[in-house]
């Protein structure tokens, strides 16, 4: 049976019902992420643990400052950026994979659908970066931390739906994932032009050189993980004795794969790959990323400092503040300019409800605190403590705002799951197919032919018994 297009009316308006394939993706995708989120979580519990238990607080800093590689390649690296530079390196070539998808497959495919979330996502990374801004030029703090509000982690803000047991819509969901994935692209950005002080051209030059025989190789259709499992780790070691942020060359990897299928081709090269390593770069790249950059001081006083000190009360309020206002009023504007209609199974609080959800910024924001102060380790503690805070916080926020709709988004979930003909096809992708309306006729025949005997057998029985009763004795 075909796959039934998105064509209806309310799938053109803003969070409409997404077609067959995009929501399958999506659920696929946000699956993995799910799962991978609550490890995170779990992972940054354990580090916060780890690191402010007396006796155990000495052993995670030599842990994480524990140096091991190759120094004749120049990868004398401590586990800590190992984490970073390393593992963080398969996180971005999942995004990558993302980006790339969602630009020639998904919504970003289509200017006129993709205005309004890309939108939305510049103006949820401009607006915390000029609350953090405003914030330390009243308070004269430093400003090099403008970019750590600015990111999104879907990770943990699946793992807080998870944890409080409220499933958003498919509409939501593709929301929330199209603001990371823009999020993520602005977050390469930043890292390669803001956070690169010097480089080596000669090594940049060979990583470029092994990123077009990646290419290369990819467009020839050579197959097999033995040839480019090597090539991506010298492009990645070059990349990063290049002085560019080594995670780089996992996002240019990336976005090299082809993400759109040919004819004969259930899936394209770039989603089965994704399939393979998003649950490395979810179920272990990023919560061990987590596990020994989460672990930082939550004494009182440091926690008091988080409040007090410019840099810090930056980030805190950019998460909480400026995510959402950056968000909720982004999408706003942009309906309003480009008159889309929202969908009026949706309101605008659950917009605010995302928003706010989307203020829980954490593996990109621990990275870039790392990135902005790395000069300056107590402060970078602290940086990373307001991360926690703020996205702590905004988590609480945005559970209150999703448990007051919790009940509508259960009874959209189970219209959009609901396949009473067991074709496979949920029944809201196929109101407008004549056959789906035959099947049901049918069912409802047969369960109604059902019934009727069972009044039958009932009458029957009840006749017998009265006749029982009836009987002289």
């Amino acid at each position: 049976m075909a796959t039934p297009d998105r064509t209806d009316h309310q799938s053109r308006k803003f969070l409409g019902l997404l077609s067959l394939p995009e929501r399958r993706f999506i659920a696929d995708a946000l699956r993995a992420e799910t799962v991978g989120g609550v490890l995170l979580l779990v992972a940054a519990i354990a580090a916060l643990i780890w690191a402010n238990t007396p006796g155990l607080a000495e052993s995670y800093k030599t842990v994480k400052d524990f140096h091991i590689g190759p120094a004749a390649l120049g990868l004398d690296l401590s586990i800590q950026h190992w984490a970073a530079d390393g593992l963080l390196a398969i996180f971005f070539f999942v995004a990558g994979i993302e980006l790339k998808r969602e630009l020639v497959a998904g919504d970003l495919r289509d200017p006129k659908a993709a205005a309004l979330p890309v939108i939305a996502a510049i103006c949820g990374m401009a607006v915390p970066a000029g609350v953090y801004a405003f914030v330390n030029v009243l308070g004269s703090g430093s400003m090099d931390g403008w970019a750590v509000p600015t990111a999104t982690d879907i990770a943990f803000a699946l793992a807080v739906l998870a944890v409080i047991g409220t499933s958003l819509p498919s509409a939501l969901r593709a929301f929330l994932l199209t603001l990371a994935v823009v999020d993520d692209l602005f977050a390469i950005i930043i890292i390669a032009v803001f956070f690169t002080e010097q480089i080596d051209f000669l090594a940049l030059g060979g990583a470029v050189v092994g990123l077009v025989l990646f290419w290369f190789l990819l467009r020839r259709g050579v197959r097999g993980w033995y040839v480019y499992v090597p090539l991506a780790l010298a492009i990645w070691g070059l990349m990063y004795n290049s002085g560019v942020h080594a995670t780089i060359a996992g996002v240019a990897m990336g976005l090299m794969l082809r993400c759109h299928t040919r004819e004969g081709e259930q899936h394209s090269p770039g989603e089965h790959i994704e399939h393979l390593v998003r649950p490395i770069s979810a179920g272990l790249a990023v919560p061990l990323f987590a596990l020994f950059s989460a672990g930082v001081s939550l004494s009182d006083e440091a926690i008091a400092e988080v409040f007090t000190r410019p840099e810090t009360l930056g980030v805190v309020l950019g998460l909480v503040v400026g995510k959402t206002l950056g968000i909720f009023g982004g999408t706003w504007l942009a309906a309003r300019f480009t008159k889309a209609e929202l969908n009026e199974d949706l309101a605008w609080p659950d917009v605010l409800a995302v928003a706010s959800l989307a203020g829980i910024g954490f593996t990109v924001s621990l990275l870039i605190g790392e990135l902005a102060f790395a000069g300056d380790p107590v402060l970078t503690d602290e940086i990373k403590a307001a991360v926690l805070i703020g996205s702590l916080i905004a988590a609480v926020i945005a559970c209150v705002l999703l448990k007051l709709r919790d009940r509508k988004y259960k009874a959209l979930t189970e219209a959009e799951e609901r396949d009473e003909d067991q074709d496979g096809i949920p029944d809201i992708y196929e109101e407008h197919n004549p056959a789906y309306h035959l099947r049901m006729a049918k069912i409802y025949e047969d369960r109604a032919a059902a019934h009727r005997r069972k009044a039958e057998a009932a009458a029957q029985a009840a006749a017998g018994a009265s006749n029982e009763a009836d009987r002289p004795a």
